[in-house]
């Protein structure tokens, strides 16, 4: 039978069994429709991974890398410009992307998606990249560069056991990301090379609009009233058909169904929103029983589209969005893409927002 037709014939049915689809490599069953025992997560008709995920033995945790930002080491160069250095390396290395299947990523620093970099509008960037692989690895970066320092094949791309210097001005402020482009580009993409880049505004550079850029530059007054959160929307090809078999948020099916994100009822909550799933031409998030402002790339301060509660992203697309869920009762709220298949194969997660 063809694994296309019997994945979605299975989604159908309602019985995904890792047995049938999941791949090259498990020990149980990885998706599975859970018994009608009331242990089901809350809303999702009993549809969830069954089994845990050792976090630790991977390298990196769903929830952990919500909150992470790499902010490097930080001094001043002699002009007076901040200068922040980070050390990335290429590693490629195992992880159970579901319950017992396991895939054989190729990361930044051990994970996926590799550590969030986070600067300021401005900032001097030196990132020192290392590839311990054994394939050609680069980092591209989405975001504005000399030539020189592009990463693509022959410009500044690493051989194995080879380390390169790259060193540009943050700028613009923004959602960006940053990924591989060795060749095949798709192959290095899917397989795990990519994470967030994540530039705040200089607020003196927008005094007409101080008070917005302050909120989202780390760690003034005016940013710690906010829950900040990295969503990079991702999936895995775990039998190489160039069809995807498990969908998430930060790389783990139904972490976040299983343990709802904690939103406080009070703060206004910012989500730093990327989307590289390979194989798909979009992926989208929807919000339950709420609506979002949207900031399409991040690079503007006020909304590029307002009051919604879905938005697509291609792959390579990112954004902000930012609501709130003052004056809404507690409780479990749902979000999800509104891609039946990606929800049932994992993209489904829920926020708990307590008093």
């Amino acid at each position: 039978m063809d694994l296309n037709v019997q994945r979605r014939s299975l989604i159908g049915a309602g019985l995904l069994s890792a047995g049938a689809w999941l791949g090259q490599r498990f020990s149980q069953g990885a998706i599975a429709q859970e018994p009608a025992s009331g242990t089901a997560p809350p809303h999702t008709g009993g549809m969830t991974t069954i089994g845990e995920i050792n976090h630790e033995n991977n390298g990196f945790d769903p929830y952990a890398l919500l909150t992470e930002w790499n902010t490097g080491k930080v001094s001043t160069l002699p002009g007076g410009q901040r200068l922040r250095e980070y050390d990335i390396a290429a590693i490629e290395r195992e992880i159970e992307v579901a319950p017992g299947v396991f895939y054989p990523a190729w990361t930044y620093n051990g994970q996926v998606p590799g550590p969030t970099i986070r600067a300021t509008e401005g900032d001097r960037i030196r990132i020192r990249f290392t590839n311990q692989g054994e394939h050609m690895h680069t980092l591209h970066f989405h975001g504005m560069h000399g030539a020189r320092q592009d990463g693509i094949p022959g410009v500044l791309e690493a051989a194995p056991g080879q380390s390169v210097t790259y060193e540009f001005e943050a700028k613009p402020f923004g959602c960006h990301l940053y990924h591989c482009h060795s060749m095949p580009f798709k192959r290095h993409l899917h397989k795990g090379l990519y994470g967030a880049f994540i530039i705040d505004p200089d607020p003196s550079q927008h005094p007409e609009q101080a008070e917005a850029a302050k909120s989202r530059v780390l760690g003034t007054a005016e940013n710690q009233r906010w829950q900040e959160l990295l969503m990079v929307m991702n999936a895995f090809d775990t039998n190489f058909d160039e069809e995807n078999e498990v969908y998430a948020i930060n790389s783990i099916p139904h972490a976040f169904m299983k343990k709802p994100i904690r939103i406080e009822r009070d703060r206004p909550v910012r989500i730093y929103l990327i989307n590289v799933t390979e194989f798909d031409p979009i992926n989208s998030f929807h919000l339950h029983a709420n609506f979002f402002d949207y900031y399409d790339h991040g690079t503007t301060l006020t909304p590029t589209s307002r009051t919604i509660d879905t938005v697509m992203q291609c792959q390579g697309q990112r954004g902000i969005l930012e609501f709130s869920f003052a004056d809404f009762e507690p409780g479990l709220y749902m979000f999800h893409p509104h891609q039946a298949e990606f929800v049932e194969l994992g993209w489904m997660s829920a926020f708990e927002v307590v008093a």
